[in-house]
């Protein structure tokens, strides 16, 4: 079984990617395995509580946990998680977390999905991806962390990892919408205004999840 993991929307944003992606990749089956897709809470210590009950709960074979990163202009494949948080803008419950995802876990992991080969397969399917070294210091980071230390304790076998996806296409026609009616910044001022359609992002987790598996 595959688990992947969708966040709820965050900082006002009227929905979340990953969320959408998760919820229509669940009960799909990827070359011949089943998915089960799941949203997490913007919640740090949720976080850090709900995903290795569910890695538990579903003894997945692969997991791999979504999120949004604002102006992404592609698919990005996370190689490394890092056991420091600075978050810049609270989680969805007030709390800004500064330090070690765990305390006393390794200073970081290095991410058991095979990138290149998902890299390869998004590609061909002719849809944009790249590989990243550093998922950043926000709630992304932190789920990649945890992913991959429970899973280097408890689930071995498991291979985890993490994919930011860009904004949907209706989220910067409404920040588009914003910047003309505050009238405080040119629009090349603004850094986030990449998007993706829903169905590209979903057929490029599909590519990359076959990959993955064949692996």
């Amino acid at each position: 079984m595959i688990l992947v993991t969708g966040f709820q929307g965050y900082a006002g944003r009227s929905a979340n990617p990953s969320e959408l992606v998760a919820k229509a990749l669940d009960g799909q089956r990827i070359a011949g395995v089943e998915v089960v897709g799941r949203t997490l809470p913007v919640d740090f210590r949720a976080v850090r509580h709900d995903l290795p009950r569910l890695i538990d709960e579903l003894a997945p074979r692969i997991v791999v946990s979504l999120g949004l990163l604002p102006g992404e202009p592609m698919i990005r494949i996370e190689r490394v998680a890092a056991n420091w948080s600075w978050f810049e803008l609270p989680d969805n419950t007030g709390y800004r977390h500064n330090g070690k995802v765990i305390d006393s876990g390794p200073d970081g992991y290095l991410s058991t999905l095979p990138a290149d080969a998902m890299q390869a397969a998004i590609r061909r399917a002719g849809l944009p991806c790249r590989q990243s070294g550093s998922a950043g210091t926000y709630l992304c980071n932190a789920t990649l962390y945890v992913a991959l230390h429970h899973c280097a304790e408890h689930h071995p076998g498991t291979r985890a990892g993490f994919v930011h996806l860009p904004y949907l296409p209706a989220q910067v026609a409404g920040l588009l919408d914003d910047l003309a009616a505050d009238s405080l910044l040119e629009m090349h001022q603004r850094a986030d205004m990449a998007s993706m359609r829903l169905d590209d992002m979903i057929d490029s987790l599909r590519a990359g999840l076959a990959a993955a598996v064949d692996c």
